[in-house]
């Protein structure tokens, strides 16, 4: 009963009142309520941050064989939180929990072999873990499941949150909301496309996206009579699963020359959804939606080359389409360009790519709803429950949350470590931040070696790290960095 109303319920009333259920069958020895008790008790959901008591839940499960409670564990005791710091126990957890099917586990040790993290660097056995999880992410994507989720970077606007570009403030929402009303067909198309998938912190909401789909089609808009197409194909409460009306709004914005809605029928043959199945009439359409240059036809034709659906295999041809998709960001011709480098199918092998390429298709798991969970927590003042959700993103090799993990960390006002332990466990994030290419990772870790924070003051060190800055990132204030400890002698002869 709980788990029915916390995945139908959106108002965090409702959520507490499943917790309340939850609570009551945890407590009668029910195992997937001790999960979700603990897992409440670990993020803090609804105020309830308990890490003494999550850490008893879990040890409890962990005897019982949850692989959830063997990652969590092992994610506590990677980052000494409530448990001794010791990465060799972390690894045993997470090895058991990826045996027994934790996504989440396989993910942070595909990224631990990648990187050498507390195990020798291997590609193959990161690509091996990191292949698994992209296999279940691209399922998802491929029932239409996957939904973006903004990674705000707290280190860009850390004196208002509130206004940062990531998550649409209430005010504008209430100012776009008015010129939608007014007739404003681009605000109306584009407040439809964020309900429709629940973006930039608002709730997904079919009917609202509905409403300014069908007002912005009434007035013309092509890219408005495409999106109803796609929600009448896909199907929803707003939109029943309807395959002829799918095509009646298919074929009024590709009549408009609209690449969205050319790509609609193209599926719409290509499945043989309403109509029969037609691979001649399916590849003229992706090809005229793939020339608009619409990603996602260019993934379509992609497929047809690889799978040699109504064409010759060519996988060529498929590596084109794929890449081609892939550079507007399209993640199932991330998913199939990797597959090619894993398997050297059409391409040269490569390891290294394959593995860089699942890494970005897993990082569209569903966990990534954590990351607007822990902004949130943040901007209500709820560090420790933002710096616990940022932690085990971070672990899993997000390198946003690399980066907000450790700028939580160095404003010393998390409860949850000792503030001895915070500046080597911020320099630890910068650092495996910096790895990932962030470069304003890289200054500070120039700074936490020239000041001396969290090891030894350093200054030679703190120069190279400065200078990778500059050199690799044309960044201003390495370079002033590096200027000062010229003229002054520092670690660099004057």
């Amino acid at each position: 009963m709980g788990i029915k109303i916390l995945q139908q319920s959106k108002s965090r009333k409702q959520k507490a009142e499943a917790y309340k259920l939850f609570a009551k069958a945890s407590d009668m020895g029910n195992l997937k309520a001790m999960e979700k008790m603990a897992d409440a008790l670990l993020f803090g959901n609804f105020g309830m941050q308990n890490i003494t008591a999550a850490i008893q839940l879990y040890e409890s499960l962990a005897k019982e064989g949850s692989y959830k409670a063997q990652n969590a564990l092992g994610f506590l005791s990677s980052c000494g939180i409530g448990m001794e710091y010791n990465q060799a126990k972390a690894l045993i957890y997470y090895t058991f929990g990826s045996a027994g099917g934790s996504m989440i586990s396989q993910m942070i040790l595909g990224y631990r072999y990648l990187s050498g993290i507390s195990v020798l660097q291997n590609c193959e056995v990161a690509l091996s873990h990191y292949k698994k999880v992209a296999d279940y992410i691209a399922d998802k994507l491929e029932k239409s499941e996957g939904v973006p989720v903004e990674k705000v970077r707290l280190t860009e606007r850390p004196e208002n949150l509130s206004s940062n570009s990531e998550i649409l403030d209430w005010d504008i929402y209430q100012y776009y909301k008015f010129l939608a009303e007014r007739g404003d067909v681009q605000i109306q198309v584009s407040l439809g496309q964020l309900h429709l998938i629940g973006r930039k912190g608002l709730d997904q909401d079919y009917y609202k996206a509905l409403y300014y789909f069908l007002k912005a089609a009434k007035a013309g808009s092509a890219n408005a009579m495409a999106f109803i197409g796609k929600m009448y194909l896909e199907g929803n409460v707003a939109a029943p699963q309807n395959n002829a009306t799918a095509f009646k709004y298919f074929s009024m914005a590709a009549n408009k020359g609209n690449a969205i809605g050319l790509h609609g029928l193209g599926l719409l043959y290509f499945y043989g959804k309403g109509v029969p199945v037609n691979y001649a009439e399916a590849l003229k359409y992706f090809q005229k939606a793939a020339e608009k240059g619409w990603p996602d036809a260019q993934f379509q034709l992609g497929f047809m080359y690889y799978s040699g659906s109504g064409v010759r295999k060519d996988y060529k041809l498929a590596f084109k389409y794929f890449y081609l998709a892939s550079q507007s960001g399209q993640p199932l011709a991330i998913y199939y360009l990797a597959k090619m480098y894993a398997t050297g199918t059409g391409v040269l092998r490569s390891c290294r790519t394959a593995v860089e390429l699942y890494k970005g298709v897993c990082e569209l798991g569903h966990w990534t709803e954590k990351f607007l969970t822990a902004y949130f927590a943040y901007k209500n003042g709820d560090i420790d429950s933002s710096l616990v959700q940022y932690a085990l993103l971070a672990e899993m090799g997000y390198e946003v949350a690399q980066s907000n993990s450790a700028f939580i960390l160095e404003s010393k006002k998390a409860k949850i470590l000792e503030k001895e332990k915070m500046y080597p466990m911020a320099l630890l994030l910068w650092n495996r931040a910096a790895i990932q290419g962030n470069a304003f990772a890289r200054v500070k870790i120039g700074d936490y070696h020239y000041y001396g924070y969290g090891t030894k003051k350093d200054y030679q060190t703190a120069a190279t790290h400065y200078s990778i800055a500059a050199n690799k990132h044309h960044s201003a204030q390495a370079m002033f960095n590096l200027a000062y400890m010229y003229e002054h002698g520092l670690g660099i002869a004057k």
